[in-house]
């Protein structure tokens, strides 16, 4: 089992900024990849940012944050976060936190891989 506990969320103004935290702990060998998600009323829930656990960490973004939000992590706490800047009223929706993790599963070096969701945090931009 894995427990993602985000924070972060709140309301803001339109152009100011919020830093979200995902802290994730439990039962996996390594992490593979941490992402950002978001569900506005009436969508579907979105891809906001994911970031590669090894290496430097390679990233991705939706178009509609690529410049304004930055997504990073802290590999040896365990925790991602996801900067965001320049707030509208379009980034207003729920985001959660994603980790997708690998685990040993036996003497011979099997793996497998799960996902886990976290509760959610709530982002207002309004004046």
């Amino acid at each position: 089992q894995v427990h993602l506990v985000e924070s972060g969320g709140g309301l803001v103004q339109p152009g100011g900024s919020l830093r979200l935290s995902c802290a994730a702990s439990g039962r996996f060998d390594s992490i593979l990849s941490m992402a950002w998600y978001r569900q506005a009323p009436g969508k579907e829930r979105e891809l906001v940012a994911r970031i590669v656990a090894a290496g430097r960490g390679s990233t991705n973004y939706a178009d509609s944050v690529r410049g304004r939000f930055t997504i990073s992590r802290d590999n040896y706490k365990n925790v991602v976060y996801l900067q965001m800047a320049s707030l509208k009223s379009e980034d207003t929706a729920v985001y959660y936190c994603n980790v997708r993790v690998q685990r040993v599963i036996n003497v011979e070096g099997a793996t497998a891989t799960r996902e886990y969701w976290g509760e959610g945090t709530q982002v207002t931009v309004s004046p």
